[in-house]
């Protein structure tokens, strides 16, 4: 057998969707898998909606969740060039050969006169296909097109009758009608090729063995097929993932939340963690764990394994995973990716190592690092909002607050063995115990009812602004007791 060759071969008209990052990411595990080659190629053939910065902001998230390819663009190979718009005179070469051998024809119906056709045709209850009228042309009649000065473009000629097998490996044995598609057009009055020839011609030259796609691509195979067939060329093997849907099990889109690589790298959540979630979208590992590095990925990807059913975008289910993977990592994983979401104040507050503590606090339970931002605040140092909830845990415990703030500010020693005896002392003499001691500490120093360790905030708060932040809240305990 070949060396394995797959490719990815994104359009660049918007940001990478997660399905297409999921599409890439089966390519670059099997390719990794089978000892292969992975490329990248841009079908820009789109000349309108096609752009130089979107290419640079999709090839950006690719590198980002570690997806580097072996042949592409920046990647030299000897099947270049990598980028569609570069390749139009093969595209052209392909085409008149696919005309010399009767496969092919010029075709100078005008798009006004293709609509009305199809409308005719769906007015009749009949699939709107081209009716062949040019293909019927003698070299006459072709001429005198010409001399007219009609666009003219190039359609494929479809035989009649019969059917094409292929055998997919996600689905099995797949029929297609060769009567489902009608004369289709392979190059543009522009010079442009269609997406169907651009891509069986790309896939044929560069010696691609699987086609991994997604299955909205299912019914474009008929059309590649029949071009491998006339021009002569070997076929792929094709595997055919299933579709991505929101929970609505509609399509999934920008409504159901950040369908982009770039809207998550945006909101903190680590590469690794998306692969993760990515990988599990449409294929199954062959044990039970759910959190797998890239390594196990690789060596545990495999096609058959790949399913024939939607799946379901679930967020929820993302959060958990990236949960596992930013607690397993910690600071040392993290830190450098996780300190640009730490609110400015406790930038400028703390040192590196104090970043380094407070971030394997909040590590415990943290889906992103967006999340910092809010999960810090009890690690703020000034006197903090309150609301409802944490001025009522305030009431009657002034006293508790303001003899605290005292010890605190008398002790010798500020460690976390020292703050634990003082706390413990206080509730001692103030009759107090488990949340009747502990709510309103945190109450007067955080502002909230719940959060991290206290320990640890009063740790890293230092003495001086625990102990103005209690008394602080005494005041406020005080107001709230009418006093």
């Amino acid at each position: 057998m070949s060396r394995v060759r797959v490719r990815f071969a994104p359009s660049p008209t918007g940001r990478l969707h997660i399905g297409g990052a999921r599409t890439a990411l089966f390519n670059w595990l099997f390719a990794r898998h089978e000892g292969g080659v992975f490329v990248l190629r841009i079908e820009d053939t789109d000349l309108e909606r096609s752009s130089g910065d979107l290419e640079t902001a999709m090839l950006e998230d690719l590198r980002w969740l570690g997806l580097e390819w072996d042949e592409g663009p920046g990647t030299d190979g000897a099947r270049g060039p990598y980028r569609q718009s570069e390749r139009a005179g093969i595209y052209r070469e392909m085409a008149e050969r696919l005309v010399a051998a009767g496969a092919a024809y010029p075709c100078f119906c005008s798009d006004e006169e293709l609509d009305r056709k199809r409308a005719a045709m769906l007015a009749a209850g009949l699939p709107p296909q081209y009716d062949g009228t040019c293909r019927a042309l003698d070299e006459a009649g072709r001429r005198r097109r010409r001399e007219e000065g009609r666009a003219e473009s190039i359609r494929f000629v479809v035989p009649s009758g019969g059917a094409r097998t292929v055998d997919d490996i996600a689905r099995g044995a797949v029929e297609f009608p060769v009567r489902m598609v009608g004369d289709f057009v392979i190059l543009r009055s522009n010079g442009m090729p269609t997406y169907n020839f651009a891509a069986a011609v790309d896939d044929a030259l560069m010696e691609i063995t699987h086609v991994i796609r997604g299955a909205e691509h299912l019914s474009n195979t008929i059309r590649q097929v029949l071009v491998y067939e006339a021009l002569g060329m070997p076929m792929p093997r094709f595997a055919h993932i299933p579709l991505i849907l929101g929970p609505d099990r509609a399509k999934l889109s920008k409504r159901h939340g950040a369908p982009s690589v770039g809207d998550y790298r945006d909101r903190g959540y680590p590469a690794e963690a998306i692969v993760n979630y990515l990988a599990f979208l449409g294929w199954s590992t062959k044990g039970e764990s759910e959190i797998l590095g890239m390594e196990d990925l690789v060596a545990e990807f495999d096609l058959a394994r790949v399913s024939d059913s939607p799946s379901i975008f679930d967020e929820a289910k993302l959060d958990w995973i990236s949960a596992r993977h930013i607690r397993a990592g910690g600071s040392a994983r993290w830190l450098e990716e996780a300190l640009p979401f730490f609110p400015a104040g406790a930038r400028e507050r703390y040192d590196r190592q104090a970043l380094s503590r407070i971030f394997d606090i909040l590590c415990e339970d943290l889906p992103s690092f967006s999340g910092i931002a809010a999960a810090a605040a009890p690690f703020m140092p000034g006197i903090p909002g309150r609301d409802d909830g944490a001025l009522e845990a305030l009431r009657g415990a002034g006293d508790l607050l303001k003899g605290l703030a005292g010890e605190i500010e008398a002790a010798p020693d500020w460690s976390p063995e020292a703050i634990r005896a003082i706390l413990s002392g206080a509730g001692k003499r103030y009759g107090r115990k488990g949340k009747d001691l502990y709510m309103p500490v945190r109450a007067a120093v955080t502002g909230l009812t719940h959060g991290p360790d206290l320990t640890s905030i009063l740790l890293l708060r230092g003495r001086e602004d625990v102990a103005r932040a209690l008394r602080d809240g005494a005041r406020a305990a005080g107001e709230r007791e009418g006093r």
